[in-house]
């Protein structure tokens, strides 16, 4: 991997932030003050940008997360804590659609807000299928059904899909679904699970609903028909799937839940 630094000298203020932000102590100063990448950095480097984005005088550049490359943090598009806290709390589950289907640049700007979520060593392991057209997210919800039906289990789920009602993927338009080379991430089940977390809230923002599609996972996990009709990449596999679209109610209230369980010491 390649990667230099390089330092503004007219604009560096020679504050050390960027060397105590480098999670990996990968920057230290030159003879003469100034940041300096190690040596060790060629292999260690997790190309987070910390270092990058934390200096006050835009005096850094990065070649592994390019100053000119970069998003510059708005401090007037900053919600309040009032305004994520009610965002947070009126986020629901949504097992009711609309017919009405998303458009594909709505679902993509939703999806590129997920390349920001954490993972391990900013591995971002996170692979996504995007299914948009609605028949298909119909023939994996038929699939999970054939897996209930030879297990013989779930009867009353097998029953409402063969009364013409889908309780698997609730007759949501679109999903999404991510998977991962375990081989390749330290940990893929969270890397997943936070990218979809991120998914989950950025639908929200854009007035569409999702919910964690349970069912299918575990058929990924167990029926290898549903397995080969997603062609995954050689060892990759399945972590986390949304079913999504536009809900088809309001909630016009946001319900209770029981207390924060916690120890404080």
């Amino acid at each position: 991997m390649k990667i230099s630094l390089t330092v503004d000298r007219e604009k560096c203020k020679k504050c050390t932030s960027c060397i105590a932000e480098c999670p990996f102590d990968l920057i230290n100063e030159d003879k003469e003050g100034f940041p300096q990448l190690r040596k060790a950095a060629v292999k260690k480097c997790i190309r987070c940008g910390h270092c990058m984005a934390v200096c006050s005088a835009d005096a850094l550049d990065i070649t592994i997360s390019p100053l000119a490359a970069s998003l510059l943090v708005n401090k007037d598009l900053l919600p309040s804590t009032d305004t994520v806290q009610h965002f947070l709390l009126s986020r629901r589950s949504i097992r009711s659609y609309k017919k009405r289907r998303a458009d594909h640049d709505t679902l993509a700007q939703a999806l590129d807000v997920t390349r920001y979520a954490p993972s391990a060593h900013n591995g971002q392991p996170v692979h996504w299928i995007m299914v948009e057209d609605p028949a298909e997210v119909k023939k994996l919800a038929g699939m999970v059904v054939e897996w209930m039906r030879e297990l013989k289990v779930f009867p009353g789920l097998i029953r409402a899909w063969d009364q013409g009602e889908d309780k698997v993927l609730r007759g949501a338009p679109h999903l999404a679904i991510t998977h991962a080379d375990p081989g390749k991430s330290e940990h893929p089940v969270e890397d997943c699970t936070l990218a979809t977390c991120y998914l989950d809230l950025s639908l929200h923002s854009h007035g569409l609903g999702s919910c964690w599609a349970g069912f299918l996972v575990q058929a990924f996990q167990h029926y290898q028909p549903i397995i080969d009709a997603l062609a995954l990449p050689e060892n990759h596999k399945v972590y986390t799937a949304l079913m999504l679209g536009y809900p088809k109610f309001r909630y016009r209230h946001i319900p209770q839940r029981d207390d924060v369980k916690v120890r404080w010491k």
